[in-house]
């Protein structure tokens, strides 16, 4: 292809037969060496992007990201949609309704219907190690306006 370029045989089949000794291709080898380490980070910058394109906010795309950066050997990163269960207030004694109600659990307000719009379940020494780029990368591949909670497993 055209981007495969090797830029250590360039030099000599653009050198004339009779100049091509080791000197001259040592000393014409020393000025491509920067040229050479700037295709190959271009290479990888170029696969990586190829990658992200392969890549969207599906189900099935986004957890195949998510353990291929974090967990790629266990796969244990899974996503999950939101939750639909009702929500129970407590009310002040102002609005005269029942402060009491049983049993009662606290949950963050994106764990409530209406909340979280999907869970990303996380085992946890990944969450302790690399939460920041765990997030990064889920707020590139989510879709905008998506809420989401990372659950550790």
């Amino acid at each position: 292809m055209w981007y495969k370029v090797d830029f250590n045989k360039l030099p000599v089949s653009l050198m004339l037969v009779g100049v091509r000794k080791p000197a001259v291709l040592g000393f014409l080898w020393s000025f491509i060496k920067p040229l050479t380490t700037l295709h190959q980070l271009w290479q990888v910058m170029r696969l990586d992007n190829i990658y992200k394109l392969e890549h969207n906010a599906q189900i099935c795309y986004f957890r195949a990201a998510l353990n291929d950066r974090f967990d790629p050997d266990l796969r244990r990163i899974y996503i999950d949609e939101g939750t639909t269960s009702n929500t129970t207030y407590i009310y002040t004694p102002g609005e005269h309704r029942p402060k009491y109600i049983g049993t009662i659990y606290l949950y963050q307000a994106l764990e409530v219907e209406g909340g979280a719009d999907f869970f990303v379940y996380v085992p946890s020494e990944i969450l302790a190690s690399q939460l920041y780029e765990l997030r990064a990368l889920i707020d590139f591949y989510r879709l905008g306006g998506k809420r989401y909670l990372i659950v550790e497993i």
